[in-house]
């Protein structure tokens, strides 16, 4: 059918600049798709060769794009790590918030973690827990990631909080979690990964209970 016919026909062209909502919806997938392609065959060499061994031409070489490509995602290697992490502190407030509301602080925290954590892969999760413990640029970028999640427990213990002191013991507990999941985290990789990182967090947090006695 002419292009006569379809514009009688009542359908709208585009004007040479525009773009229609499922050409920019198609585009912003394959942009998402290639980010996650990235990143899977980033982590995938990181835990084969190694960090350092591993080269950014070798990771756009895997994920069959170009290493300006992969600049278009990643400003760097270590940026790329700092994606497997994305969505940890957001999904650690929507499980805050969605807890029952009886249930104390730092209880709402521990079952928030544990669910967390419960989602991951163990052996992923050990062996990325080993890949930045020994480079010291991704241990700065993992002391970050702590901080995000403190203040992401913060704000979610918060939306529960009903009173100011409710809101300042928000912060304190928030803080703790936060340690407890860094601590936590330490120990399980030094015992050698061999509990389920859930179970890990219920004993980490029987301790804190312990302490606070």
């Amino acid at each position: 059918m002419k292009a006569s016919k379809l514009a009688g026909k009542g359908v709208k062209s585009l004007s040479a600049g525009g773009k229609s909502p499922a050409a920019t919806g198609l585009r912003q997938r394959k942009r998402q798709e290639t980010r996650e392609r990235l990143a899977r065959a980033a982590m995938t060499l990181f835990l084969q060769r190694g960090f350092e061994a591993t080269t950014i031409d070798d990771i756009a070489a895997a994920a069959d794009v170009s290493r300006r490509s992969f600049f278009h995602y990643f400003a760097s290697k270590e940026d790329v790590v700092a994606a497997w992490q994305e969505g940890a502190a957001s999904a650690l407030v929507a499980e805050i918030v969605a807890r029952p509301a009886d249930e104390s602080m730092l209880t709402a925290a521990e079952n928030a973690i544990a669910a967390a954590v419960k989602r991951l892969d163990p052996a992923e999760a050990a062996a990325m827990a080993r890949l930045k413990r020994d480079n010291p640029a991704l241990q700065a970028r993992d002391q970050l990631k702590y901080e995000k999640i403190e203040r992401a427990l913060a704000d979610g213990l918060a939306q529960r909080a009903r009173t100011k002191s409710d809101r300042q013991k928000a912060r304190l507990v928030a803080m703790i979690a936060a340690g407890a999941m860094r601590v936590g985290g330490e120990s399980w990789i030094g015992e050698g990964a061999r509990e389920k990182p859930e179970a890990f967090v219920k004993r980490t947090f029987d301790a804190i209970r312990a302490i606070l006695k």
